[in-house]
């Protein structure tokens, strides 16, 4: 009999629990061409909103849309985006936990925030600077040998194609077709709790379409 009850219990759990979200496994693409976000997306408190098919949002202070899809480790992402700002800030991030944000009390407090994936920011730190990190998005403040540049500027108003690849520990980043940032690393980040894309942003207005994902 007990046997008999720990089965029926067990299997009202397992009825109980929320079916997985979906894997990458083929080309998934995103055009915003609705009036909301819609089911495939997880907002973790900013204020994101779709006009005129684009996905906009501005003053989301590190509080990340993340896509409820789980990515391969390998894997290829495009997506358009342009900054409404002179300070630019365009911000993604990959290979993140796709629940990850930073509290409203560390926001008001200005701490540094600790990202679940990788980071890859241009023209943060009002247009001064374009990175891709680990995690740390100030990683460049106190370690050597962080990706950066701080030649290529935002242009407000101008959309930039970015084409951003994962493949084992590489992670590389071309904007309109030409090679931009790249990190390599013996121990990436991977598998369950690295496996989301999210758009993330600290106060500038960023807009952004057609987002492509493909498993390499």
């Amino acid at each position: 009999m007990r046997t008999l009850f720990l089965g029926i219990l067990l299997s009202l759990v397992a009825c109980s629990r929320p079916p997985s979200e979906p894997a990458v496994r083929a080309t998934f693409t995103d055009s915003f061409d609705r009036a909301e976000l819609g089911d495939d997306w997880l907002n973790t408190g900013g204020p994101y909103r779709i006009e005129s098919g684009r996905l906009v949002f501005s003053k989301v202070h590190n509080h990340p849309l993340w896509l409820k899809r789980r990515l391969p480790d390998d894997v290829r992402i495009e997506v358009d985006c342009l900054s409404k700002s002179s300070d630019g800030d365009i911000k993604v991030e990959l290979a993140g936990d796709g629940k990850t944000f930073q509290s409203d009390e560390d926001v008001e407090k200005d701490r540094i925030y600790t990202a679940s994936g990788y980071v890859l920011i241009f023209g943060g730190w009002r247009n001064s600077r374009s990175v891709i990190v680990r995690q740390d998005e100030h990683a460049w403040q106190h370690r050597s040998g962080v990706p950066l540049r701080v030649s290529s500027r935002v242009e407000p108003n101008r959309n930039y194609h970015f084409a951003i690849e994962k493949k084992g520990g590489r992670v590389t980043w071309a904007i309109d077709g030409q090679p931009f940032l790249e990190l390599t690393e013996p121990s990436p980040l991977s598998g369950p709790g690295h496996d989301r894309f999210g758009f993330n942003g600290w106060e500038t207005e960023i807009s952004c379409d057609n987002l492509k994902i493909e498993p390499l």
